[in-house]
């Protein structure tokens, strides 16, 4: 999916594309995780108060952003984040833990 076709002109230009499932590709809450993040418009999405706020997003099938950088996933018990090239495991790393990373709806 290159971010063009949901968005005209990005604020975030890399990466241009994302490789996807077919599933994934239809999937409207990605899409609008996707825009959200590489227009800036970061409008409905605030930081989270509890651990709670992010695995309801999980379980909602919405998608938290982290760092501002990456929309993350939740899939077989497995936290991951979106790259170009796809979905990637995501390292629990001391940053994981700060709340202040997290961007949630």
């Amino acid at each position: 999916m290159y971010v063009c076709d949901l968005l005209e002109d990005p604020a975030l230009t890399y990466p241009a594309y994302y490789i996807l499932s077919s599933s994934m590709l239809k999937n409207e809450m990605l899409h609008g995780a996707i825009v959200s993040l590489h227009s800036f418009d970061l409008s409905y999405y605030e930081t989270p108060k509890r651990f709670d706020d992010i695995f309801k997003m999980f379980d909602s099938g919405t998608f938290p952003i982290y760092k501002e950088k990456y929309i993350v996933g939740y899939f077989g018990n497995k936290m991951m984040f979106l790259e170009s090239n796809g979905w990637k495991g995501m390292p629990a790393t001391a940053e994981i833990f700060k709340l202040e990373n997290w961007l949630v709806c």
